[in-house]
């Protein structure tokens, strides 16, 4: 059995899930949080949402199967109570049950050139 690569406790600061923008863009304005288990045992991940106006919706639960990628839309509802982001600041906190390497991508359409873009969290132990 395999022990994957990565990190159990991921931070992300930098949440801010755009609107989806006008119908007909090539792109629809959302954020994805994209994590990948090298390893061979399913990856037990449990989200923390954090705000600056209200209290954090902790414990949301979402799974990886071993050597495999998955990506959650943030835009949509999220883990096992179907949670949904509201637009705006926010913050994620994921921790895993087995290494992991997670990232946060962001298609923000507020702006006429459109813009695509992942950025790595911070990494704990």
């Amino acid at each position: 059995m395999s022990a994957g690569e990565g990190r159990k406790t991921w931070i992300f600061p930098d949440g801010d899930l755009p609107p989806p923008g006008e119908p007909g863009l090539p792109l629809e304005g959302h954020e994805s949080l994209i994590v990948l288990n090298t390893g061979d045992e399913e990856a037990a991940l449990e989200i923390d949402v954090y705000f600056g106006n209200r209290e954090p919706e902790t414990g949301l639960q979402v799974s990886v199967p071993g050597r495999r990628v998955s990506c959650f839309r943030l835009d949509k509802p999220l883990g096992d109570r179907r949670f949904q982001i509201p637009y705006g600041q926010y913050a994620l906190r994921l921790r895993s049950s087995v290494p992991v390497v997670a990232q946060i991508g962001r298609a923000d359409v507020r702006q006429p050139n459109l813009a695509y873009y992942t950025t790595p969290g911070f990494s704990i132990d």
